[in-house]
């Protein structure tokens, strides 16, 4: 509840619980996004996002990234579900927040030998945006794990494993530099030091080394 630590932001009952409206509406945009994506009614996925979303270079706009969608669902994806999980959410200000929430992904996907089933476990680096009074997203990041049959568990590297295409790695551990600095960094004594906690709602701040937040490469 560190997003709601009222004594340590000096916020008022009213900013409080518009915080708290805040948080709720959020998390209910997370799971609009994967019930829209799922069921395919992408105008309804679409309006998840502010009007003017960024969709690559020269596009801009739900228009283009509907259309976006549509192409990439029709071509790679017979059927999709998606299992959100963890959500951490930290606000900028009272219309400005990001976040970290988990996705664990199944789908059915067509190949050169027929439609496979590809389980897949992710996570999404989100921005959000309250306009108008509505929360929105302005960006998801989307960072992954693994991809693979079903009954093909993805040991090794590049765990990334659609069927027909070469394996390559996701941004599962790459973003988190806690990672790699765990196994280049052994404890040198029996008594390792613990650091002091993050302050209040900069926990993914922490996370991150206090280092930039992850950017989508637009092409």
């Amino acid at each position: 509840m560190d997003s709601l630590n009222a004594v340590s932001r000096g916020m008022s009952l009213e900013q409080r619980i518009d915080r708290l409206e805040s948080l709720d509406e959020i998390r209910q945009l997370v799971a609009k996004y994967a019930l829209s994506l799922d069921m395919r009614d992408l105008d309804a996925h679409v309006n998840l996002f502010a009007d003017d979303i960024r969709v690559s270079k020269d596009k801009v706009g739900r228009r283009h990234l509907k259309r976006w969608l549509d192409d990439t669902l029709r071509l790679q994806f017979t059927g999709t579900s998606h299992h959100i999980g963890n959500h951490i959410i930290e606000f900028d200000d009272a219309d400005h927040a990001h976040g970290v929430v988990y996705s664990k992904n199944e789908h059915e996907t067509p190949s050169a030998t027929g439609d496979e089933w590809v389980i897949m476990q992710m996570l999404y680096w989100d921005d959000y945006q309250r306009i108008d009074g509505r929360w929105y997203f302005r960006r998801r990041f989307p960072c992954y794990w693994y991809a693979t049959d079903l009954n093909k568990p993805p040991v090794g590297e590049h765990k990334m494993r659609w069927p027909d295409r070469e394996h390559y790695d996701g941004a599962w551990h790459e973003i988190f530099p806690s990672w790699q600095a765990f196994w280049q960094n052994p404890p040198a004594s029996d008594e390792p030091q613990v650091a002091a906690p993050a302050p209040v709602g900069e926990f993914l701040h922490r996370m991150r080394g206090d280092g930039p937040f992850p950017k989508i490469r637009v092409r």
